[in-house]
């Protein structure tokens, strides 16, 4: 379920949010034994994403705060000129292109060209003389900008967590034009205030800008930890998604390890053998996870545990089960179960016994459990009739597949023994028709159907978590001997970005 709580918000979003650096966490010497989730995003993912670079910037300039400026300079004749600069807001801002670059063991270098601002406010000036200063006059200001922007963004990790810092900022002003209002003006004012108010006005844009910048950063994070926190929890379960490990920038793909231990109430369970190494991934797709079987499986025995193993079937399920096939054998074990009750006044309930054991193979997912199968009747005014109860340990080998927003859970081969058997009709078990019938249908139509149930519920939870709403192309889930990955491409989910800047700004 966590591997889609990944993919967000942006170049800075996502490149932030993804990889999580640990310049000050300690791992132990062998990280990869620990590690249970892996994930891997190429270098097209920051090339797609780096298109919305510019909605994350402007929000910057437009949310930075910019201080009122004073100053004063002395003037041939006129004694000391003070001046101040207030009200100053962005106007007008555009973006002509972003470019994005992975430095390889080193940072995310993000280069915003052609800046274009246009920014207001009010000049206040007069003249100091020896005894007094009187200010006398106010005019609105504007101020036209080109500026480049340049963003190296460092990753470190604080309480195993990601800490983007971006306070490596570099503005340069290609243009800083001031327009003063109004036609009484005399040029010289105007040449004045444009010859020392730049380069003060540079600093201040520069500091206030970039500590947006940086600002925007740490709450895009933030808020990126949250949801991949929230993805990954379900009730009193919940995946530990902290760091494994330092984290690595390659020129062609940034790659994070994670925890994968899951959380149950007050217990935990551990990994210090994990099988992964970075050969087990490529490059040709978007984005990877890599799943240990020892996650997978944790996540499986809490779900036990939490009693969420639970199938009930009635009317038409309970019908298509039953009549699969229209024989003799099969009218006869009806007959006897249900004893001429309806399908809708009888409820079949499966439960799993034991926590379920799950291996990865080449073949697929391969799931071991004992199961319990229960058919009461319902009598109108009675205690409902358990008519029949078995129990029956089932093999199955599951591949899984994802299209059209589902997650599907298809069995490929399966196995039946039954270990008890319980007929009201035949308490003697003598008739070894039923039985035989029971287990065919079982393992025709039985597997199946809980298999669908339990793809159905993940995939309801998923779009609980807003999986749906991400544009997912082609996703490959790939099951090998100990572990699982998953592959894909995806289109970009601006809704994400657009939710995080309206409620952030």
């Amino acid at each position: 379920m966590c591997w889609a709580g990944r993919m967000v918000l942006g170049t800075l979003s996502i490149l932030l949010g993804l990889v999580q650096a640990a310049a000050a966490c300690e791992f132990g010497p062998f990280p990869y034994r620990s590690t249970g989730i892996v994930c891997r995003m190429t270098k097209p993912v920051a090339l797609l994403l780096n298109r919305e670079t510019a909605q994350v910037i402007q929000a910057a300039f437009r949310n930075a705060q910019f201080p009122n400026i004073t100053g004063e300079r002395s003037m041939r004749l006129l004694g000391r000129v003070a001046y101040g600069l207030s009200g100053i807001q962005v106007n007008d801002l555009s973006i002509e292109r972003s470019e994005v670059e992975l430095k390889e063991d080193n940072a995310i270098h993000i280069s915003i060209r052609n800046v274009t601002a246009l920014f207001k406010g009010t000049l206040t000036y007069g003249y100091a003389g020896a005894w007094f200063l009187q200010l006398f006059h106010s005019v609105d200001f504007e101020i036209e900008s080109s500026i480049d922007l340049q963003l190296n963004i460092n990753l470190m990790c604080q309480k195993d967590q990601v800490a983007p810092d971006a306070s490596d900022c570099y503005l340069t002003f290609h243009k800083l034009t001031l327009h003063l209002q109004g036609d009484k003006q005399p040029g010289w004012l105007k040449q004045l205030f444009t010859d020392f108010i730049s380069f003060t006005l540079k600093l201040v844009l520069k500091r206030e800008v970039c500590k947006e910048i940086n600002t925007v950063a740490q709450t895009l994070t933030n808020y990126i930890l949250d949801l991949a926190a929230n993805f990954v929890r379900d009730g009193d379960i919940a995946v530990d998604i902290s760091l494994a490990s330092d984290p690595v920038i390659k020129a062609t793909y940034i790659e994070s390890y994670h925890k994968g231990i899951v959380l149950y109430r007050n217990s935990s369970s551990r990994l210090s053998d994990s099988v992964f190494s970075p050969s087990l991934l490529t490059e040709s797709r978007m984005l990877y996870f890599w799943l240990s079987e020892h996650s997978l499986s944790s996540l499986a025995a809490a779900a036990f545990l939490e009693g969420q193993l639970v199938l009930s079937l009635r009317g038409e399920k309970l019908q298509e089960l039953f009549e699969m096939e229209d024989s003799e054998v099969q009218r006869k074990a009806v007959q006897m179960i249900f004893q001429g009750t309806s399908y809708n006044d009888s409820v079949a309930k499966v439960w799993s016994l034991s926590q379920p054991q799950i291996s990865f193979q080449p073949e697929g997912t391969i799931v071991r459990s004992l199961v319990a199968v229960e058919i009461r009747i319902l009598l109108a005014g009675e205690e409902p009739l358990v008519a029949l109860y078995m129990e029956k340990e089932i093999t199955a080998t599951i591949q899984a597949t994802y299209a059209d927003k589902k997650l599907i859970l298809q069995p490929v081969d399966s196995s039946v023994v039954i270990k008890v058997f319980k007929c009201t009709a035949d308490p003697s078990g003598e008739d070894p028709s039923i039985q035989s019938f029971l287990q065919n249908m079982i393992l025709a139509a039985g597997i199946p159907e809980v298999t669908s149930s339990i793809g159905s519920a993940l995939t309801s939870l998923l779009n609980s978590k807003r999986l749906d709403l991400f544009d997912i192309i082609n996703p490959e889930i790939i099951t090998r001997e100990g572990y699982v990955i998953v592959q894909l491409d995806f289109g970009f989910p601006s809704h994400l970005l657009l939710n995080f800047l309206e409620k952030s700004f």
